[in-house]
């Protein structure tokens, strides 16, 4: 599936959970549109990808349609993720109340700065760095998260990968240099501000 069409699905899956949170039962791609701004057309053919389904005058099944979603992007079972970075980044992750809902848990913190090392944020108590490959060969994580430095992330994704870890999710402002079969997904928020600043110094003058 192409890599858009994936970035699309996580959109989907996020309007449905509020959706049934709102008690809705069926859904229409019309309905999708609104919600997510991703045309009718194209949510039917994103769809396209895992079969048809959905009735012609009742739409889909709001709550089938999130678990056959979830299925395919893998999500429909827990998954352990090693976080590396226990400062203000790291701490405001660990606080994010999402976790469950996609079955992701966050298996260990790591950090190594002494003053950090053994500290507890909110059920998590931060362990050495020293003892992430034994951490991670426990759990068995494949996927980790990078909420270190840039001068650290080349260093500690080198450390995760070797540990077993295929998915990195980074938000150093570095460029990491990993091997082919690792996928990662920067996340870059000041940048995404550059962005955003231009576009709001550039809108069209209203009338």
């Amino acid at each position: 599936m192409p890599l858009p069409a994936l970035e699309r699905l996580s959109t989907y899956i996020r309007c449905l959970r509020q959706l049934e949170e709102e008690g809705t039962a069926s859904v229409s791609s019309q309905d999708m549109e609104r919600h997510t701004g991703v045309t009718a057309a194209q949510f039917r053919k994103d769809l396209s990808y895992f079969g048809e389904f959905g009735k012609r005058g009742i739409g889909y099944r709001v709550t089938e349609l999130r678990e056959r979603i979830a299925r395919l992007l893998n999500i429909d079972e827990e998954q352990q993720v090693l976080l590396v970075g226990a400062g203000h980044l790291g701490s405001a992750l660990i606080a994010y109340p999402g976790w469950h809902f996609y079955r992701f848990r966050i298996a260990a913190v790591f950090d190594k700065d002494p003053d950090k090392i053994g500290a507890a944020i909110r059920n998590h108590v931060v362990l050495d760095m020293e003892r992430l490959e034994e951490i991670a060969a426990s759990v068995g994580a494949r996927i980790g998260i990078l909420a270190v430095p840039a001068w650290d992330a080349q260093g500690v994704a080198d450390r995760l990968v070797a540990a077993g870890i295929v998915g990195l999710i980074n938000f150093a402002p570095t460029k990491l240099r990993l091997p082919p079969q690792v996928s990662v997904r920067e996340v870059c928020f000041i940048c995404e501000l550059a962005i955003l600043s231009h576009l709001v110094h550039h809108q069209p003058e209203k009338g």
